[in-house]
């Protein structure tokens, strides 16, 4: 990790001075940071401390951890921009476990070049956040304080080359995308075929945001490939000043053993009402069903679990919020555990998280 922090100091350093050289253009290089501590109590209580292997996020029981940390450094000029954020937590430790060891802590690492002097067209290459669904891996960013079954089953990012564009008037984006996997830093060994992903959002006002992103490719290699496709809908709209709904919808198509196709959906909806500049309170109904387990494996026939939670969160300044969420899982197979180490049908825990954004 010393060694991962003197490379990211070392970049830092290089785009200052380059900055500095530039007498062209205006070029800005801005550095953030990000803390979020938990605690998470599930009533089961997992003897192991590990939640449901369908979470990678919030997912230690019964400890205070580390979710997610990391430092960032921003580079934008007119015609070039670069991300670069290296991270730790239990987000990087369960969620990126299949990756190389060496790319485990990275969180975002991209840059780009504007195509177009008129328009806002660029072009980014490399560890790109995801194109699909409306939540991150920054829970300060998120309605509800842990992640939907939809997202945490979903990329979080993916990594590959964008095109994308913005509209002059702000109300269209529009991107096509060239990746290297389902949430993948490197290739699947035996995978040579493209695989693609699409985005429209859609913003005819400030209070109303329609997306759909889309996913297309390969996902075994050899005599075994199966094709998946994945569509994720969904619309982010500001009802009054202090209330907001987001309504989403995930399918998914995957072919399956003998020329069959599984399918997955995952609808979801939560409601957001500010109470005032510190106070917010948020609740979530969801369901995920995955009856041939193409993404969630479970003891039984198929995957199917309603979700419903509820969430308080307090920002005593702009950059800070302290958040307690209960959340209970209902599935129609006996999915989890309960206190005594039996199967059961449903799964209860409360988790709370300290954010800090500077």
């Amino acid at each position: 990790m010393k060694t991962k922090l003197v490379l990211f100091l070392a970049i830092c350093g290089i785009a200052n001075l380059s900055s500095a050289q530039d007498s062209t253009t205006t070029a800005a290089l801005k550095f953030s940071a990000y803390v979020e501590a938990y605690y998470s109590n599930d009533l089961s209580n997992p003897a192991d401390h590990l939640r449901p292997g369908f979470f990678y996020s919030y997912n230690r029981h019964n400890e205070v951890a580390l979710n997610l940390g990391y430092l960032k450094a921003a580079y934008t000029t007119e015609r070039v921009r670069g991300n670069l954020a290296l991270m730790t937590g239990t987000y990087a430790q369960y969620n990126l476990a299949a990756e190389p060891a060496l790319l485990q802590h990275i969180y975002e690492a991209n840059a780009g070049i504007k195509l177009s002097k008129k328009q806002d067209l660029w072009l980014d290459l490399g560890v790109l956040p995801s194109h699909i669904g409306f939540e991150s891996a920054v829970g300060k960013d998120c309605w509800a304080l842990s992640r939907s079954l939809a997202a945490e089953n979903s990329p979080y990012y993916e990594t590959g080359a964008r095109l994308s564009y913005n509209s002059s008037d702000g109300k269209w984006y529009a991107a096509a995308l060239l990746l290297n996997g389902w949430q993948r830093m490197t290739r699947v060994e035996g995978i040579q075929s493209a695989i693609l992903g699409a985005q429209l959002s859609y913003k005819p006002n400030s209070n109303i945001t329609l997306n759909w992103s889309s996913y297309l490719g390969d996902e075994r290699p050899d005599n075994q490939i199966v094709k998946r496709f994945f569509n994720n809908f969904y619309g982010i709209f500001n009802l009054t000043p202090k209330l907001g709904l987001i309504t989403g919808f995930d399918i998914g198509i995957q072919e399956i053993d003998n020329e069959e196709t599984g399918t997955w959906i995952a609808p979801i909806a939560i409601l957001r009402y500010n109470i005032n500049d510190q106070f917010a309170i948020a609740g979530r109904a969801e369901y995920y069903g995955d009856k041939d387990e193409v993404i969630v494996s479970s003891p039984g026939n198929g995957f199917e679990t309603l979700g419903l939670s509820l969430n308080l969160d307090y920002m005593p300044v702009s950059n800070v919020s302290l958040r307690l969420e209960g959340r209970t899982l209902s599935g129609q197979g006996d999915y989890f555990f309960n206190r005594d180490g039996q199967r059961s049908s449903s799964n209860t825990f409360f988790t709370t998280a300290l954010a800090l954004a500077f």
